[in-house]
């Protein structure tokens, strides 16, 4: 039976052609004679305790001037699908944690859900890294900006960061003797109304930002290293960051080792990393990118990858079940 797999993503029409792991993924699974279907946060609903969408079944094309088609859309149960990849980027607001809901009563009623709607609602990017100190550099977060402003006279240089921000937007490098301290604090918490991390200030992110990815746990064995570009304190590509391969460290393999049973178990399939230095900085659960530089640089076929881990999940729900229950 064609395996039917649905996508909830940004406009696809507005992706980066080059950059996209999600097209990345599409391509992957349509190159398997997968059935594509293509949905947006505002295509879903609930009837009853069932999830519906709007959905369109969507060819995807390596052209980059024409790179998809979107047949005319109609009303289906997401029961219909055997997979639906949940690819929408932060921030993770309301709308989002509705969405995850919503997906959750698709995987109820049969359907595996890329990564699991539960685990990216209580995965926040930033604040899951404190469920592995040990990997982590020192780091407080707080609404409170005496406390923040304490945790840098102790730390002396530290990174300050929205806790639902992507893409390097809103960092900053702060360091004691910062003039524009107050403003900053103020800024970054919405002036007490919202919390925010602070970490202590990685001096290796000179040497990149390295982005590792995870399959069922498992890390590809190379990462990009974001180089933040000159003045710069972040290597997100997204804010001018350069990317360079590097085969993963030791340290790197074993912050793997530490993270990657708790994803498995709580079915956090693709996961990307953040490590800078020795430290894990992120944890990034809902759209994690850098698959199509990763398999420029390495010959590599990463969104195979995961869709032949797509496929074993499926094996083995079906042997578990002993049927397919779904109704096609």
């Amino acid at each position: 039976m064609t395996i039917r797999l649905g996508v909830v993503m940004d406009p696809i029409g507005a992706i980066h052609y080059k950059k996209d792991s999600t097209l990345a993924m599409l391509l992957a699974a349509q190159k398997r004679g997968w059935e594509l279907y293509y949905m947006e946060q505002s295509d879903l609903f609930l009837r009853d305790s069932e999830c519906h969408a709007r959905m369109a079944r969507l060819e995807v094309r390596t052209d980059p001037q024409d790179w998809y088609t979107l047949q005319e859309p109609a009303i289906a149960p997401l029961q219909s699908l055997d997979v639906v990849l949940l690819r929408k980027d932060p921030p993770v607001d309301l709308e989002y944690f509705y969405t995850t809901l919503l997906l959750e009563r698709a995987e109820a009623s049969g359907v595996l859900v890329i990564n699991r709607p539960a685990a990216v609602r209580n995965a926040n990017e930033k604040l899951y890294t404190a469920w592995f100190a040990q990997c982590c550099a020192p780091m407080c977060v707080s609404r409170d900006r005496q406390r923040l402003k304490a945790f840098l006279e102790e730390q002396g240089d530290i990174v300050v960061k929205p806790l639902n921000g992507m893409g390097g937007a809103s960092v900053f490098h702060v360091r004691h003797d910062d003039p524009n301290l107050q403003v900053i604090l103020e800024t970054i918490t919405d002036n007490g109304r919202q919390s925010a991390m602070a970490q202590r200030y990685i001096p290796e992110i000179r040497a990149g930002d390295k982005r590792i990815l995870m399959i069922d746990g498992v890390p590809f064995p190379h990462a990009l290293a974001r180089i933040p570009a000159a003045g710069e304190s972040r290597g997100n590509l997204a804010a001018g960051g350069s990317g360079v391969g590097v085969d993963l460290s030791e340290r790197d393999r074993w912050i793997c080792a530490q993270v990657g049973p708790a994803l498995r178990q709580q079915g956090l399939v693709f996961v990307g990393l953040d490590v800078i230095g020795d430290y894990l900085t992120e944890i990034n659960v809902t759209s994690p990118t850098c698959i199509r530089e990763l398999d420029a640089l390495y010959g590599a076929d990463i969104a195979g990858l995961l869709m032949d881990s797509i496929e074993r999940h499926l094996q083995a729900r079906a042997t578990t079940t002993g049927r397919d229950d779904r109704q096609k």
